[in-house]
C-alpha cells in the first residue's frame, strides 16, 4: 500500500543550508567603520615609511641594524619583512586588540547585544562568528602590511634572487612564497591574541577597556620574554615564538620554533574561546 493510498503525507527532511549572512554582516561592520579603515591605513604607512627612509638615507658604506633592514637595498621583499618585524610588537597587536575588544563589549555598550540574541542566535554561534571575523581581520591586516611592503620594496629597490639569512640564495618566486608563509604564520599568532580579546570583551561592556587590557597582556608577554629569571615561562608566552617567522629565511628552514609557535597559538585560541563561551553562555544580557 502506497502513501497515496493511505492518505498519509510523506515529507522529506532537507538539512538547512549553512548561512554566512551573519559573518558577512560582521565583516561589513568591521571593515566599514572609519576608525578601522584609519587603523589599516596606519598599518600600511609603516612599510611605506621604511621603504622611503631607506631609499633616501641608505648608505652603501655602512649598513647596520637588524638583518632584514640591512638587506632591504639588495631585494625589495625585505621591506615587507622589516615592516612585519616593527609592527608585530605594537601596531598589529593593537589593531587585533581593537577589533576583538569591541566584539562583544561594543555590542553591549551600544545596546544591540540583547536584540542580536533575540533573533534568535545561539550564543555559541555568535561567539563563533565573532571569532571567525577576528581571525579574518588578523589575516587581512597582516597581509595588507606584507602586500604594501612588497609593492613599495619592488618599486624602490627591485627584486631578483633573495639572499637568505644563512647566506644562500633562492629565486624570486620561492622568496615570495617564503614571505607569504611568514605572513601566514604571524597571522595565526595574531589570531590567537584575538581569542584573548574575545574573552576579555565578554567580561565588560567597555570596548576601550577591553582593548587596553589586551594590549597590556601582549606587552606584558613581551616584557616577561626578556627576563631570564622566568625563562621557564617563556615557551608558554603568546608572543615568545612570533619572531620565529624569520626561520623561514634560513637554509634549510628551521621548523622547530614555528611548530612550537603554532601549538602555543592553537592552545591560546582554544582555551580563551572556551573561556569566552563559558563566561558568555551564562551571562545575563541586560543591554
Amino acid at each position: 500500500m502506497s502513501a497515496a493510498d493511505t492518505g498519509v503525507r510523506v515529507t522529506t527532511y532537507r538539512p538547512r543550508a549553512v548561512s554566512t549572512r551573519f559573518l558577512r554582516s560582521e565583516l561589513r561592520l568591521i571593515f566599514g567603520r572609519r576608525r578601522n579603515q584609519a587603523g589599516l591605513l596606519v598599518l600600511m604607512a609603516v612599510p611605506v615609511l621604511i621603504a622611503v627612509a631607506v631609499r633616501l638615507s641608505s648608505s652603501r658604506e655602512s649598513r647596520g641594524g637588524p638583518d632584514f633592514f640591512s638587506s632591504i637595498t639588495d631585494n625589495g621583499l625585505f621591506v615587507a619583512l622589516a615592516a612585519l618585524t616593527i609592527e608585530m610588537a605594537l601596531f598589529l597587536p593593537l589593531a587585533v586588540a581593537a577589533i576583538s575588544g569591541d566584539a562583544v563589549a561594543g555590542e553591549a555598550n551600544t545596546g544591540t547585544l540583547r536584540y542580536l540574541l533575540t533573533a534568535p542566535v545561539l550564543r555559541a554561534r555568535l561567539l563563533g562568528v565573532k571569532y571567525a571575523a577576528i581571525v579574518i581581520f588578523a589575516f587581512a591586516a597582516t597581509l595588507l602590511v606584507t602586500a604594501t611592503g612588497i609593492v613599495m620594496g619592488l618599486a624602490l629597490f627591485g627584486g631578483g634572487d633573495l639572499t637568505l639569512l644563512s647566506g644562500s640564495q633562492i629565486g624570486f618566486g620561492e622568496g615570495l612564497l617564503r614571505v607569504l608563509a611568514a605572513t601566514v604564520y604571524l597571522s595565526i599568532g595574531f589570531a590567537s591574541l584575538g581569542a584573548v580579546g574575545l574573552f576579555v570583551s565578554s567580561l565588560t561592556e567597555q570596548p576601550i577597556g577591553a582593548t587596553i587590557a589586551v594590549v597590556i597582556f601582549s606587552t606584558a608577554s613581551y616584557i616577561l620574554d626578556t627576563i631570564p629569571q622566568v625563562s621557564w615561562l617563556h615557551p608558554y608566552l603568546i608572543t615568545h615564538n612570533w619572531m620565529a617567522f624569520g626561520d623561514v629565511f634560513r637554509d634549510p628552514i628551521a621548523w622547530g620554533g614555528m611548530q612550537s609557535g603554532l601549538w602555543v597559538a592553537g592552545g591560546y585560541a582554544v582555551v580563551f574561546w572556551l573561556a569566552a563561551w563559558a563566561r558568555f553562555a551564562g551571562k545575563d544580557i541586560t543591554s
